[in-house]
Protein backbone atom coordinates (compact mmCIF):
# COMPACT_ATOMS: atom_id res chain seq x y z
CA UNK A 1 0.00 0.00 0.00
CA UNK A 2 0.97 3.61 -0.88
CA UNK A 3 1.53 5.54 2.24
CA UNK A 4 0.05 9.67 2.04
CA UNK A 5 4.12 10.60 2.18
CA UNK A 6 4.96 8.71 -0.87
CA UNK A 7 1.74 10.13 -2.35
CA UNK A 8 2.74 13.68 -2.04
CA UNK A 9 6.27 13.14 -2.93
CA UNK A 10 4.92 11.70 -6.20
CA UNK A 11 2.98 14.62 -7.09
CA UNK A 12 5.83 16.64 -6.45
CA UNK A 13 8.15 14.38 -8.82
CA UNK A 14 5.15 14.66 -11.51
CA UNK A 15 4.77 18.52 -11.12
CA UNK A 16 8.47 19.38 -11.27
CA UNK A 17 8.99 16.79 -14.05
CA UNK A 18 5.58 19.30 -15.79
CA UNK A 19 7.71 22.17 -14.53
CA UNK A 20 10.88 21.31 -16.47
CA UNK A 21 8.92 20.49 -19.82
CA UNK A 22 7.81 23.53 -20.21
CA UNK A 23 10.28 25.64 -22.14
CA UNK A 24 11.59 28.70 -21.16
CA UNK A 25 11.27 31.60 -22.73
CA UNK A 26 14.25 32.88 -25.21
CA UNK A 27 15.43 36.57 -25.14
CA UNK A 28 15.59 38.15 -28.67
CA UNK A 29 19.32 38.96 -29.79
CA UNK A 30 19.00 42.50 -29.50
CA UNK A 31 17.08 42.03 -25.89
CA UNK A 32 20.37 40.83 -24.58
CA UNK A 33 22.64 43.53 -22.59
CA UNK A 34 26.12 43.10 -23.04
CA UNK A 35 29.00 43.72 -21.06
CA UNK A 36 31.56 46.10 -21.75
CA UNK A 37 34.48 44.21 -22.73
CA UNK A 38 31.55 42.39 -25.23
CA UNK A 39 31.01 45.65 -26.71
CA UNK A 40 35.02 46.67 -26.74
CA UNK A 41 35.68 42.85 -28.69
CA UNK A 42 33.05 43.73 -30.67
CA UNK A 43 33.94 46.92 -31.80
CA UNK A 44 37.92 45.87 -32.27
CA UNK A 45 36.84 42.86 -34.08
CA UNK A 46 34.95 45.27 -36.38
CA UNK A 47 38.20 47.57 -37.10
CA UNK A 48 40.01 44.36 -37.57
CA UNK A 49 38.06 42.63 -40.10
CA UNK A 50 37.95 46.40 -42.11
CA UNK A 51 41.55 46.56 -41.96
CA UNK A 52 41.94 42.93 -42.85
CA UNK A 53 39.02 42.99 -45.97
CA UNK A 54 40.71 46.45 -47.36
CA UNK A 55 44.30 44.28 -47.13
CA UNK A 56 43.05 41.69 -49.07
CA UNK A 57 41.38 43.88 -51.73
CA UNK A 58 44.47 45.84 -51.72
CA UNK A 59 47.13 43.18 -52.18
CA UNK A 60 44.74 41.41 -54.71
CA UNK A 61 44.68 44.22 -56.95
CA UNK A 62 47.98 44.91 -56.91
CA UNK A 63 49.25 40.82 -57.76
CA UNK A 64 46.61 41.20 -60.53
CA UNK A 65 48.09 44.63 -61.86
CA UNK A 66 51.42 44.49 -61.34
CA UNK A 67 51.68 47.60 -59.15
CA UNK A 68 53.73 48.93 -56.72
CA UNK A 69 52.20 48.59 -53.15
CA UNK A 70 49.83 51.68 -54.09
CA UNK A 71 46.60 49.93 -54.10
CA UNK A 72 47.57 47.77 -50.91
CA UNK A 73 47.80 51.45 -48.79
CA UNK A 74 45.23 52.72 -50.07
CA UNK A 75 42.73 50.04 -49.53
CA UNK A 76 44.09 49.61 -46.25
CA UNK A 77 43.50 53.27 -45.45
CA UNK A 78 39.65 52.49 -47.24
CA UNK A 79 39.21 49.48 -44.97
CA UNK A 80 40.72 51.45 -41.42
CA UNK A 81 38.29 54.19 -42.50
CA UNK A 82 35.12 51.79 -42.58
CA UNK A 83 36.11 49.55 -39.57
CA UNK A 84 36.11 53.14 -37.72
CA UNK A 85 32.38 54.07 -39.07
CA UNK A 86 31.31 50.75 -38.49
CA UNK A 87 32.66 50.59 -35.02
CA UNK A 88 30.84 54.06 -34.57
CA UNK A 89 27.36 53.03 -35.45
CA UNK A 90 27.85 50.62 -32.83
CA UNK A 91 28.22 52.91 -30.04
CA UNK A 92 25.21 54.83 -31.41
CA UNK A 93 23.58 51.70 -31.63
CA UNK A 94 24.20 50.63 -28.31
CA UNK A 95 23.90 54.70 -26.76
CA UNK A 96 20.20 54.64 -28.59
CA UNK A 97 19.84 51.25 -26.36
CA UNK A 98 20.70 52.41 -23.27
CA UNK A 99 18.96 55.74 -23.98
CA UNK A 100 15.68 54.23 -24.37
CA UNK A 101 15.95 51.87 -21.17
CA UNK A 102 16.88 54.61 -19.36
CA UNK A 103 14.13 56.42 -20.91
CA UNK A 104 11.46 53.50 -19.68
CA UNK A 105 13.06 52.86 -16.67
CA UNK A 106 12.26 56.84 -15.59
CA UNK A 107 8.33 56.40 -16.87
CA UNK A 108 8.05 53.16 -14.84
CA UNK A 109 9.53 54.72 -11.63
CA UNK A 110 7.25 58.08 -12.03
CA UNK A 111 4.26 55.81 -12.32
Amino acid sequence: MVDEADKRRLEELEARIEAAKTPEETKHHSEEHYSQAQLAWRMVIELVAGLMIGFGIGYGLDILLGTTPIFLVLFILFGLAAGVLTMMRSVKEVQEKRTRAAEEEGQENGN
